[in-house]
């Protein structure tokens, strides 16, 4: 089996974007699906990890970490408007969608910059600026630690939701993502219906966009509006917008003025979490090391050397506060891990 084994207790600050200093009994690299047959994983001991940008580790993992270092991008067919690309689990995202618009393909553009990887994407579905993966893929690999073999999962299979699907809520921990196959195609149709979005094009001059106008302008935006891992560890937005009865919404927009509603179909409405939050006072909080961003009141940050624990409980008290507020949930978008405690 081609993997690294490391021995002995390891820090995983440098492999979670929250930069989180939990430690782990062994590590594992997995650079081949092959190694997958090989491979022990008890997700009561155990955790799979990617680039860690969506993940928040309250306790060390008492057993291994299995690190996706699965490469590898080709576009597998083409019929002229359209082109169907695979991309294995490992790929890092925002560099499969820049290789995406140098192939000439389009429809990924809106995604550029979410950090973490492809076999990550399907996990939550993840989507930005109107555009979600869940419109793009047709089908992926995955191995199922179950039943020791791979599995092949269409769309419908993958039941995508909200910042959701099977592989989250449905069977978490059964399944690992060996690669992923998109349809793309040759001609753009921009969505730009996120105002920040048109704003930034606009600011550069671009009247009829390309995919990678787009893209650029994504970018521009992403940066402007969320703090940089690599100079302030966070995981990006760590509450998902909720969405409620358009009722409840409605009556929410009458008793705080400037609440931002959005219609989500089927008599719902989606909130703003991040409004919520700074309405509440979270904005720019710290309680030690652990804090809410001063430019996005969604995104929790480490200012250095918080604890994963310290980090879950002011998450909680942030959410606590809004449903106090609002009478509304918030529900997490990254993954909280966490062991049972060991006694001595």
């Amino acid at each position: 089996m081609s993997a690294t084994g490391i021995d002995g207790a390891r820090s995983l600050k440098a492999l979670n974007t929250l930069g989180v200093d939990a430690r782990a009994a062994g590590m594992i690299e997995l650079v081949q699906p092959e190694q997958l047959a090989d491979t022990a994983f008890d997700p009561r001991t155990d955790l799979v990890l990617g680039e860690g940008s969506n993940v928040l580790i309250a306790d060390d993992v008492p057993g291994t970490v299995l690190l996706n270092r699965l490469r590898g991008r080709r576009v597998v067919e083409g019929d002229g408007d359209h082109a169907l690309i695979e991309a294995a689990g490992g790929e890092p995202w925002h560099g499969l969608v820049r290789w995406s618009l140098d192939q000439g393909l389009c429809g990924l553009e809106n995604l550029s910059l979410i950090p973490g990887l492809a076999g990550a994407a399907p996990m939550q579905n993840i989507g930005a600026y109107g555009v979600e993966l869940a419109d793009h893929l047709v089908d992926l690999d995955a191995w199922d630690w179950r039943d020791r073999q791979f599995r092949r999962f269409t769309a419908d299979e993958c039941r995508f939701g909200y910042r959701d699907s099977h592989f989250k809520t449905g069977e978490p921990d059964r399944y690992l993502v060996t690669a992923i196959r998109l349809r793309l195609s040759r001609r753009l149709t921009p969505r730009l219906d996120y105002p920040g979005l048109a704003a930034a094009l606009a600011d550069a001059s671009v009247d009829q966009p390309t995919a990678r106008d787009v893209s650029d302008a994504v970018i521009r935006v992403r940066r402007a509006k969320l703090p940089d891992p690599a100079t302030i560890g966070n995981a990006g937005s760590f509450f998902r917008n909720p969405v409620v009865d358009a009722g409840l919404a409605d009556d929410l927009r009458t008793r705080f003025d400037g609440l931002p509603v959005y219609p989500a179909g089927d008599g719902r409405a989606k909130l703003s979490a991040g409004w919520m939050i700074e309405h509440c006072g979270w904005k720019g909080h710290r309680d030690g090391d652990a804090g809410i961003s001063e430019k996005h009141a969604l995104v929790l940050v480490n200012h250095g050397a918080a604890s994963g624990r310290e980090l879950v409980e002011l998450a909680w008290r942030v959410r606590d506060s809004v449903a106090e507020t609002f009478g509304v949930v918030l529900e997490n978008e990254p993954r909280i891990v966490e062991f049972p405690r060991q006694h001595d």
